[in-house]
């Protein structure tokens, strides 16, 4: 029996050098004549550490990194296919701090095995929440999401049932399951992570889905950015196809759902759910005016379910284990757990699975082993580009969607961007104001001319041209936008604007002379 290999083929160990690795590995096993099997696995999501190989033994997994090919030879003739210690080595990989105090629920399959292999997919409890859910009604499965309290996972934590049930009891022809995979926020990598590692959990989702509100076509809108991430789910939808778990008799339920991945042209306006609505259907990616809402009328003018990848890759476990199991993690209203991705300044980047309530110091500090410069952390984006800079002594506050809501932030997608004590937050809040110039699809003036006049604006506070009048025009440009802007883009541009200036008032020059840098 040959001994397992793993080695990474998701993306961001492939950057790293994992299939070099992955080579070398071959050709050391077949210098020395020792018959293995290399498994092409999913990250674990330590990425420090990638290309991280492990190795089965007896005992359990042994997981040696980061590897580079020139130590490959060393590894083979210390011992490490039977588990034996070496510099790289970290012992049992469930093992490892960083990942063994993590709750893994939607992520609980991703690093295991062969993404693509349907055996392990069901041998790991895939396909458990499909299987019920055609036991059960629409109504009934509508019921258990909207009792398990999930909300999505995309940045406005809107109930999933609720959605759900607009579009169940909707009337039409037709009815469409959207997955929105357009992840374009900075420090964001888990749906692309599941996506690579997991792509069956997102189809089982999003099958579950269609049954629930009576839609037979779905579409998962991914990343020009992503292009493993594509080449994966087409793989992992033609293998369900074969199998019958897509197609016009879902495992023989008499049920019909097809499948369909498409990628963006790149344009981060697009993660906005109606401009990704604009581009499915082959047009240019504007916003549309709401009212109708999408569960009204969205793809094609017909109601359709929109989630991203999170939310939909959540429903297999909800309904295979059942809504109390899934509520009773987190805290609050905000229930179950949620991938963090710690990015940026940070020594231990990655991404940390766990229930909402533990805080920010506690995933920087505690997992993220502080910063990578070994200074202190002055501050770090919550959400995205558009989320508000969070300062230290804000830290202790439970990651919660109420209480991050309460001091002007919100968690969205769970991406952590840490910066350390070098950082100049008026250059910080110069570029969120830019992105937005860069990105706004331009339909509407708040966002389209005011992010432009932002930029203008906080140029002139920087260089000290009538510092106090303009931070004066500046809280009125972000008021404006706010509640001015037709979507999130222009309305929540002025998050981290704001949040810099009142966190960080020194790096604007106000009571103080600018902090030196």
């Amino acid at each position: 029996m040959s001994l397992r290999i793993f080695v990474p083929i998701d993306s961001s160990a492939l950057s790293v050098g994992a299939e070099s690795v992955a080579q070398a590995i071959l050709a050391e096993a077949e210098r020395l004549g020792v018959a293995i099997e290399l498994v092409r696995n999913g990250s674990r999501g330590l990425f420090w550490l990638e290309p991280l190989v492990e190795v089965e033994t007896p005992a359990g997994r042994i997981s040696y990194g980061p590897v580079k090919p020139s130590d490959v030879p060393d590894l083979f003739a210390s011992g490490f296919l039977n588990g034996r210690p070496h510099r790289l080595g970290h012992g049992l990989t469930e093992h490892i701090p960083y990942f063994a105090g993590q709750e893994r629920l939607t992520f609980s399959r991703v690093g295991i095995g062969d993404p693509l292999c349907l055996e392990a997919y069901r041998a790991n409890g895939g396909f458990g929440g499909l299987e019920r859910a055609l036991a059960l009604s629409p109504a009934e499965l509508v019921q258990e999401v909207t009792d398990s309290g999930l909300r999505g996972r995309g940045g406005a934590a809107f109930p999933t049932g609720v959605k759900w049930r607009t579009v169940l009891e909707a009337e039409a022809p037709h009815k469409y399951v959207v997955c929105n995979a357009d992840e374009g926020d900075s420090g964001t990598f888990s749906d692309r992570m599941l996506m690579e590692g997991d792509p069956f959990c997102l189809i089982e989702g999003m099958t579950i889905a269609a049954l629930a509100v009576g839609a037979t076509q779905g579409y998962i809108y991914s990343r020009s950015e992503y292009p493993h991430a594509f080449r994966t789910l087409q793989c992992a939808i033609a293998k369900a196809r074969d199998a019958g778990l897509l197609g016009p008799d879902v495992l023989g339920s008499g049920h019909a759902f097809e499948l369909e991945v498409r990628m963006g042209a790149g344009a981060y306006i697009c993660g906005e759910e109606t401009s990704m609505l604009e581009s499915l259907e082959g047009k240019r990616g504007l916003v549309r005016f709401k009212p109708p809402l999408p569960a009204i009328s969205g793809l094609f003018g017909m109601p359709t379910v929109i989630n991203n990848v999170m939310s939909l890759a959540s429903v297999p476990i909800i309904l295979s284990k059942g809504a109390s199991f899934y509520r009773d993690y987190g805290v609050g209203r905000s229930h179950g757990t949620l991938p963090f991705q710690l990015a940026g300044n940070i020594r231990h980047g990655g991404l940390v699975e766990k229930a909402f309530g533990l805080t920010l110091g506690e995933l920087l500090y505690d997992y993220g082993g502080g910063s990578a410069s070994g200074r202190p952390i002055r501050a770090v984006q919550v959400g995205g580009p558009l989320g508000a800079y969070v300062p230290e002594s804000r830290f202790d506050v439970p990651l919660d969607y109420e209480a991050f809501s309460q001091m002007g932030a919100m968690i969205g997608h769970g991406g952590i961007v840490a910066f350390d004590d070098r950082v100049d937050m008026a250059r910080m809040a110069r570029y969120a104001m830019e992105f937005c110039v860069i990105e706004s699809c331009g339909k509407c003036t708040p966002c389209r001319i005011g992010s432009q006049r932002g930029v203008e604006v906080i140029d002139r506070i920087i260089a000290n041209q009538e510092r106090a009048k303009n931070l004066a025009l500046l809280d009125s440009l972000c008021d404006t936008m706010i509640k001015g802007s037709l979507c999130a883009m222009g309305g929540m541009a002025p998050y981290p604007v704001l949040s810099a200036v009142k966190h960080f008032p020194e790096d604007f020059g106000i009571g103080q002379s600018a902090r030196a840098a």
